[in-house]
């Protein structure tokens, strides 16, 4: 399942800086409050360490995520699939879906202080 999840932050982080070509956003709606923020968390973590990676100078104004936002992002990911009974493929659309919607204006950079917030009190 790890190798799994890995494929599926690595899809995230493949191409930060081009357009984001996926499915239609399909609505978390079937998720917890909670279980959403973890995925969006998730996917603003994978693409904030890949534009960071890039040498995006926004990006690098956050902390560096390569380590703890993978980490957040592997043990969200497992953690959803545990407690929702979805497939490692239905987890990675849903993934997708709010990696292009937080890749739309400003919507990372709202997302960033609480997905932090979360970061820190996951003890990661």
């Amino acid at each position: 399942m790890f190798t799994a999840l890995m494929s599926m932050a690595l899809l995230l982080q493949a191409s930060p800086l081009a357009p984001v070509t996926a499915p239609a956003p399909t609505p978390a709606s079937a998720l917890s409050l909670e279980q959403q923020t973890a995925l969006r968390c998730s996917a603003a973590f994978s693409i904030v360490a890949a534009r960071q990676r890039a040498g995006d100078a926004k990006a690098g104004a956050y902390p560096p995520l390569a380590t703890r936002g993978r980490e957040f992002f592997v043990r969200s990911s497992a953690q959803l699939i545990d407690q929702t009974g979805l497939s490692r493929e239905a987890i990675a659309q849903k993934l997708r879906a709010e990696a292009i919607l937080l890749n739309q204006a400003d919507r990372l950079d709202s997302a960033m202080p609480g997905c932090l917030l979360l970061l820190e009190t996951s003890g990661l």
